[in-house]
């Protein structure tokens, strides 16, 4: 019985080479700014959160490299940019980093319509603790689209983990010589 490609996980069994600080860190300073770009009302709603996304991926296909400190300190630092509670982010995200670290073999052995599951709960979480931590504090109370950036990150993921793991594919000639 074959398998179509739609449906296998994202490595879908092949060897990638190892990655690099540089890249990991560029990725995660890339999500940064996207996640600092003013968007007009329902758009900023519905715009994913880029840093624990792509948190999430490295958490799940490289979790021996990445661990709490960094998603703490972007956390911090999207507080700073949100004018938000303090640490409200950086909670949410040691939280969802650590719920990817510990599913990691589980999810990379899922085809992508599982992966995007998991993936879509653990944003969900990752904004519910976000919400409570913004109600015990007392702040006012979330619109209605709070919860579509978590759908529209879920959405996101294929993109994601094909563009951030496209760099990591040996190429054709490589291939050839062994």
């Amino acid at each position: 019985m074959s398998r179509s490609n739609l449906g296998d996980n994202i490595l879908g069994g092949e060897i990638l080479r190892p990655v690099r600080g540089v890249y990991i860190t560029s990725t995660l300073a890339l999500a940064l700014l996207i996640n600092l770009i003013p968007l007009p009302g329902w758009l900023a709603s519905a715009m994913p959160d880029f840093v624990v996304v792509i948190l999430i991926y490295w958490s799940v296909f490289q979790p021996h490299r990445i661990g709490l400190l960094p998603a703490w300190v972007l956390g911090l630092l999207m507080d700073v940019a949100d004018a938000s509670l303090f640490g409200q982010h950086a909670l949410s995200y040691c939280i969802a980093t650590c719920t990817a670290i510990f599913l990691h073999r589980r999810i990379q052995m899922f085809p992508m319509s599982y992966q995007i599951a998991h993936v879509l709960a653990i944003l969900a979480g990752q904004q519910a603790v976000q919400l409570l931590i913004r109600l015990v504090a007392s702040a006012d109370g979330p619109d209605m689209l709070y919860f579509v950036s978590s759908l529209t990150g879920a959405a996101i993921w294929p993109a994601a983990a094909g563009l951030l793991t496209l760099p990591m594919r040996r190429r054709a000639k490589e291939e050839e010589v062994g």
